[in-house]
């Protein structure tokens, strides 16, 4: 019988890939929450003009990369490949601009149609915030500084760099585009066919394109930080000087870019060197028109969203590893107090994990597999005088315990 394999370009999340996701996760809902942040969950399918009237027709997501479905009824459905146009739907749908100004977190899958590689699957993770009805800079600088916070806190110190750019208001990108339509079209034959659409379609996107041929004509095109007015510059540098002030450093990428319209003054992105060539970790900026765009109420928005599996890449897992306590019974007849202890330290928020057979040796042996940061051995001897045994198994040292003392004590070696 032939051997049934996952799905290409997705992967089974068991030990340290489950535990690192979990670590990321959970350290993001833990911090984003001191930030006022409320988690919202949306569905994983959603119509697919919810991603079209976001993402753009010309994009590579909508054009090349979504899975799609048609129901019995002749609907037709996406699997959604990014966090924000599903929040931005939900905030439409459920009439949520009575909360405003609103902040809201969310983890989850993500999918996309496209090749497998290093850092790029078909079903990855995302976790991401929407910070919607601030038009301050105010609120740009805390997005950007809550982002350096969490890659922080992951323990990745010294591994990204901060990328930042302005793409002006709607006045500086139309003079941008103009003048990028014009430099472009002198390029036509040297466009990639993908490039010639987006050109008649929306210039900006071609600023997305990753082809290699692209990529050279654009390191000449014009710069969008030459066209930014003085409302734009002036919004710019209060945000450079915020981040100053919080001591967050930060590299100048006058090529930084979003591709859609919808997108305004803030672009920013963490990258590292450390995964190979998809170096961006985390992404966002500021988009002020996609909640009218979506059919509600004209809506500021700025946020970010990052990849937990690029994420994992810079993580060692040693540094996410749960702290297991293993319970050893020297006989079968003290397994019954073996229970009793593992309940006891379990209540006190220990993880535990009982040996039920074996001897010593071989307890030990499966403790040290599971990665076991300590065992409890109880002993016949040692029982009959109220004690047990605490093995420090990160280094084989071990002592005696006074069985009342029993949590006190592993919470002092943890």
């Amino acid at each position: 019988m032939k051997k049934i394999q996952p799905v290409r370009g997705t992967h089974d999340l068991i030990w340290d890939a489950y535990n690192k996701k979990s670590f990321i996760e959970n350290a993001a809902s833990d911090l984003i929450s001191l930030y006022g942040y409320d988690e919202i969950e949306t569905p994983i399918l959603e119509y697919i003009e919810v991603f079209k009237d976001s993402l753009g027709i010309t994009s590579d997501i909508v054009s090349k990369e979504m899975f799609t479905l048609t129901t019995s009824k002749g609907n037709h459905i996406a699997l959604r490949p990014e966090g924000t146009a599903g929040v931005a739907r939900a905030f439409v749908s459920n009439g949520l601009a009575q909360y405003l100004p609103l902040k809201l977190f969310y983890k989850g899958p993500m999918f996309r149609r496209e090749r497998p590689q290093k850092g790029r699957l078909r079903q990855f993770h995302q976790i991401g915030i929407e910070f919607l009805g601030d038009n301050s800079f105010f609120s740009d600088i805390e997005v950007i500084s809550l982002a350096n916070k969490l890659l922080l806190e992951l323990g990745l110190e010294g591994k990204f760099n901060l990328q930042i750019n302005s793409l002006g208001d709607a006045e500086s990108r139309q003079s941008y585009i103009k003048d990028l339509t014009k430099f472009l079209n002198d390029k036509r034959k040297d466009l990639s066919s993908d490039s010639l659409i987006r050109l008649e379609k929306n210039p900006l996107r071609i600023l997305d394109s990753k082809d290699k041929n692209d990529i050279k004509i654009l390191s000449n095109a014009p710069i969008f930080s030459d066209y930014l007015n003085p409302k734009s510059n002036e919004f710019y540098n209060n945000i450079k000087s915020g981040l100053d002030d919080l001591g967050i450093k930060y590299i100048e990428n006058p090529r930084l870019v979003r591709g859609l319209d919808y997108y305004c003054h803030t672009a920013f992105e963490f990258v590292t060197k450390e995964i190979g060539s998809q170096g961006t970790v985390l992404a966002g900026g500021r988009y002020d028109g996609l909640i009218q765009r979506m059919g509600g109420t004209a809506t500021s928005g700025v946020g970010w969203a990052a990849g937990v599996e690029r994420l994992s890449m810079l993580i060692k897992p040693n540094g996410v590893q749960n702290k297991i306590i293993s319970v050893i019974s020297s006989s079968d007849e003290l397994i019954s107090k073996a229970l009793i202890f593992a309940e006891e330290l379990r209540s006190n928020g220990i993880i535990v994990d009982i040996i039920f057979s074996g001897n010593i040796k071989k307890q030990l042996k499966r403790a040290n597999k599971i990665k076991s940061f300590a065992a409890i051995i109880i002993g016949e001897d040692e029982f009959l005088n109220g004690n047990l045994i605490l093995k420090d198994l990160s280094n084989s040292t071990q002592k005696e315990i006074k069985i009342g003392n029993l949590v006190k004590e592993v919470k002092k070696i943890l």
